[in-house]
């Protein structure tokens, strides 16, 4: 079969490898569709991150070269011998994160901190692929009314949904999202689709910031060139002077860190979702102004809350995908691009060839 493999920083190679058999507990399905990621795209950049050099990741057993791709979906054409929750021809989205089941945080049901914590097509083989192989309980059957298509972006809804639990977002409140890539424009939906009030959304794209409007923003601010003190007035400005509720950092930047903290209101909270290494805070501000941060990670239990809303049309997440590309052009038109064009903002890969892609 052929699998898009990550060998190291800027060496990713479509290759022929030999088709993944599932052991006992596993399923192999075949991908039908599977999104690029920041993740990826830091992985395809600079790389290695996430991705085990030398050392197996403790749950896949896996080193690099690997397959990369985390927000896959597909059809199950393999059960594993000890596997009776799915059969073969059920159509299915991956929620890729592995966990060890007996940690303590497992055990308590936090299954995203597992002390072993990884995903599919990072810290294993992933969806950039003809097949996977993947554990069983990472397959969720999808209901009738949900399209494959939905179900290649159900993955990054699932982080934007997490985070949004995570916060103290009352109804009716107000809240501001800093960076509208595939998480912050989900954001805007699903904080619309739970009642907020005032939703402002804030980034440097002119596309983006469109998206955000069609997607139910309540305000778009162009970051671009705008001082912070002046970015937060306008953001006071549309909330009576006080500041939002609820801020999501979701670019993994410095200034959008500082932004969505000046953006709060006294009391207010911070969500951050995008990756950093690290960030610089006023902590005499922090406490002075009684501000609560919070991180949220991966997912967790939320996969079945978002296929109810999709088969109940509250919900398309497919409205981020703006191109879809054959596995042989993953490179050139699909990391390439999305490091070169802001305006894209989620790309597909599609392994089944013969398919009329999307340009």
């Amino acid at each position: 079969m052929r699998a898009l493999r990550w060998h190291s920083a800027q060496d990713l190679r479509v290759e022929q490898i030999p088709t993944p058999k599932p052991g006992p507990q596993e399923v192999r399905i075949a991908v039908q569709y599977c999104g690029i990621c920041g993740s990826d795209l830091h992985e395809y950049e600079s790389g290695p991150h996430a991705i085990p050099v030398g050392t197996p990741h403790a749950v896949s057993g896996r080193t690099a070269p690997l397959t990369l791709g985390h927000e896959f979906c597909g059809t199950v054409v393999e059960l594993g011998s000890a596997v009776s929750s799915l059969q073969v021809g059920n159509r299915v989205a991956v929620e890729p994160e592995y966990r060890c089941s007996h940690c303590a945080y497992c055990r308590s049901g936090a299954y995203n901190l597992c002390a072993d914590m990884g995903f599919a097509g990072l810290m294993g083989d992933g969806g950039m692929a003809d097949f996977a192989v993947v554990p069983s309980y990472m397959l969720h059957r999808l209901p009738e009314g949900v399209s494959l298509e939905q179900a290649a972006v159900m993955e990054p809804a699932a982080v934007a949904l997490h985070a949004l639990r995570r916060s103290q977002l009352p109804a009716g409140g107000s809240c501001a999202i800093f960076g509208l890539g595939p998480i912050g424009l989900l954001l805007v939906q699903l904080a619309k689709l739970q009642g907020a009030g005032t939703i402002i959304a804030v980034d440097v794209s002119p596309q983006r910031l469109e998206m955000a409007r069609q997607a139910g923003a309540s305000l778009v601010i162009d970051g671009k060139g705008l001082t912070p003190r002046a970015l937060r007035h306008t953001i006071a400005s549309a909330t009576d002077g006080l500041g939002v509720d609820t801020s999501f950092e979701a670019a993994g930047l410095q200034a959008t860190f500082e932004g969505a903290l000046r953006a709060l209101r006294k009391g207010g909270n911070m969500v951050m979702v995008g990756l950093m290494s690290e960030a610089r805070l006023d902590a005499f501000d922090a406490v002075n102004r009684e501000l609560s941060l919070v991180a949220s990670v991966g997912y967790r239990d939320v996969y079945q809350e978002l296929m109810g809303l999709i088969e109940a049309g509250r919900f398309d997440p497919t409205s981020i995908i703006t191109k879809t590309v054959p596995l042989e052009h993953a490179v050139s038109e699909g990391f390439a691009a999305l490091v070169q064009d802001r305006s894209q903002i989620k790309i597909l890969v599609s392994p089944p060839m013969g398919r009329n892609h999307k340009r």
